[in-house]
């Protein structure tokens, strides 16, 4: 969390990480090719999961924070799906069901390649209000993860808008963009960057940000996005860059640090991001997830004047470098994973950062 989102906070109180996503099923499909237009094919196997929003407050939960999910949830088998999983892993679902309406699903057709199509539908995740986000009553310490994805429709972008922009003093807004951010009208893309507290994108997120102020930002590495990404967002806003099992470089409190990653053979590498983000935020804000030996900052980090990351303390607020050590270790067990549902537990976490 900032500076001010400590302000104001109340010791005795656990901080959330409260997301405002689309939670959805996954209706992952493996064919050996897309058809041609107007053709058929024959899946080889066909699996349904919770996903969306559910991925990265999922993947909170098992690194120890506390999580609620603000988003809307309708009433049928999908929605069923979608509360059952959250209930097992212990999340909070703030706001009512939305009545007479199922919610939506995304067909994920994954070809052996890897190469993934999606065809996304809407429902009752849609179908949201000022008066249904309240409901998570956001306090001083508490972290709103926003997605890009919230703001390519009206019908959820409009009620979300208004309603970051009421919230209390203390309450970080954390922008992940997803690659939809940078096709967003000007205004809406302006307007949001003006509520971030907290950016999190992956590289090429990051260098779409940069280029609003840098030219061939196309061409700038992890580390090399932040100053100009910065510059984009309000002062003091914490800028994280994600470049898979590179790790990710990290802007706080106006030190630059790179974090490396935990290089993986990779299975699956679809869900990542929000496993990265859960980990990330439940890590920042637990102050319980103890990390293991000392890591090395990149000599770009030193150089910029980046501080040493790693030990055994305690995350407790002060330390984003330790918690992005903490998701780039959750990150790499994930891609190991046939997924959407990767996220490891702590002491699967622990164990990789003390190898």
């Amino acid at each position: 969390m900032s500076a001010e989102s400590r302000a104001g906070r109340d010791p005795s109180r656990r901080p959330r990480l409260i997301h405002t996503g689309q939670a959805l099923v996954d209706a992952v499909v493996e064919i050996p090719a897309v058809p041609r237009d107007g053709g058929n094919t024959m899946a080889s196997s066909y699996r349904q999961y919770a996903g969306g929003a559910v991925n990265t407050l999922v993947a909170a939960a098992r690194s120890g924070g506390r999580a609620t999910h603000a988003g809307a949830i309708g009433q049928g088998p999908n929605a069923r799906l979608i509360r059952e999983v959250l209930a097992t892993q212990g999340v909070e679902i703030s706001a009512p069901d939305v009545p007479e309406a199922d919610s939506g699903v995304c067909i994920v057709l994954v070809e052996p390649s890897g190469e993934r199509t999606f065809i996304t539908t809407t429902g009752a995740e849609r179908i949201i209000s000022v008066g249904s986000l309240a409901t998570s009553d956001p306090q001083p310490g508490d972290a709103v993860c926003v997605t890009g994805y919230s703001l390519v429709m009206a019908s959820t972008r409009d009620p979300l808008l208004e309603w970051l922009s009421g919230l209390p003093a203390g309450v970080d807004v954390v922008l992940d963009p997803g690659d939809v951010m940078a096709g967003l009208p000007a205004a809406v893309h302006e307007r949001m960057r003006a509520l971030t507290t907290v950016w999190t994108g992956n590289l090429e997120e990051s260098r779409a940000l940069a280029g609003l102020v840098a030219p061939d930002a196309g061409d700038l590495t992890m580390a090399q996005t932040l100053e100009p990404c910065a510059r984009s967002l309000p002062r003091g806003t914490v800028v994280i860059t994600r470049d898979g099992s590179n790790g990710c470089a990290v802007l706080a409190d106006g030190q630059l640090s790179v974090v490396p990653g935990f290089p993986m053979e990779a299975v699956d590498t679809n869900g990542a991001g929000d496993v990265h983000t859960g980990a990330l935020l439940a890590a920042r804000l637990s102050g319980t997830a103890r990390l293991g030996r000392a890591t090395q900052v990149d000599k770009t980090a030193q150089a910029s004047g980046g501080a040493q990351v790693g030990g055994t303390a305690q995350v407790n607020g002060a330390d984003w470098e330790d918690a992005a050590r903490w998701a780039n270790a959750a990150a790499a067990i994930s891609v190991t994973r046939r997924g959407p549902d990767t996220a490891p537990g702590i002491d699967e976490i622990r164990v990789l950062l003390e190898s």
